[in-house]
């Protein structure tokens, strides 16, 4: 067939059959996101600070606000060109620690269990804003002193998704999920709470200690997998 005889549904059929070739695509019928795997970010969450605007101008200053420095992977949130010093107890403390923005409707302390040590604290493991009976700690910035009589937790491992990839993945919000890392200290994390939502992106929230484990900087592959249900016998 010369060009000059193919007609507009020709040259459709003929890139059809060229596409289809080159790429896997669904069959007719099944979901796209069910076939296509999500871009899967795993990220250390080094110790951070969320505050409350009330104590965004207590700790900097009144009509102070937070200045934007570096954006997260997560849409609308970011790293702010403010730090704090964290005291605990026998007032032992971290001296510069980074706040995060937006401000949040409570304030709330995360860190990594060897900071915990540092400190002085016993942090429980606690899903963010689980923070009804954890510790507190004291606040200083460059204008005043906050004192928080709760709030000082070590974040819940967890794993961000809209809920195309929650499709994806077979799971819902609250699920469990591993986190399978291969690297020169090769190993699985467990129990990754799923958090799922319309807007979030693809993400997995680990510790300073566990990415350091894990030796998650040269790592070769990372793989997030449903978790099964226990199939253990009660006795």
């Amino acid at each position: 067939m010369s060009a000059a005889t193919l007609n507009r549904s020709d040259v459709e059929r003929i890139v059809r059959e060229i596409v289809q070739r080159q790429f896997s695509f669904p069959t007719a019928g099944a979901p796209a996101a069910a076939s296509v795997e999500p871009n899967l970010v795993v990220s250390v969450s080094a110790r951070h600070v969320h505050l409350t605007d009330e104590h965004v101008e207590t700790l900097f200053g009144p009509g102070h606000t937070l200045t934007p420095g570096k954006d997260l992977y997560q849409d609308g949130f970011y790293a702010a060109e403010e730090t704090v010093m964290v005291v605990g107890p026998r007032r032992r403390m971290l001296p510069s620690v980074r706040v995060l923005g937006p401000t949040r409707s409570f304030s709330q302390v995360e860190l990594a269990f060897t900071d915990g040590i540092s400190l002085g604290i016993d942090l429980p493991v606690r899903p963010s804003g689980k923070i009804e009976g954890t510790p507190g700690c004291v606040l200083v910035g460059p204008a005043g002193v906050v004192e928080l009589s709760e709030g000082v937790i070590r974040a819940e491992r967890h794993v961000h998704m809209n809920n195309r990839d929650a499709e994806f993945y077979g799971v819902k919000n609250g699920d469990r999920m591993n986190l399978r890392i291969e690297s020169s200290c090769s190993m699985v994390l467990e129990d990754l709470l799923v958090r799922a939502d319309d807007t979030s992106k693809l993400e997995v929230h680990i510790d300073t200690d566990e990415g350091n484990a894990a030796a998650l900087d040269n790592a070769l592959s990372v793989v997030l997998e449903k978790q099964e249900p226990c199939k253990c016998q009660s006795h």
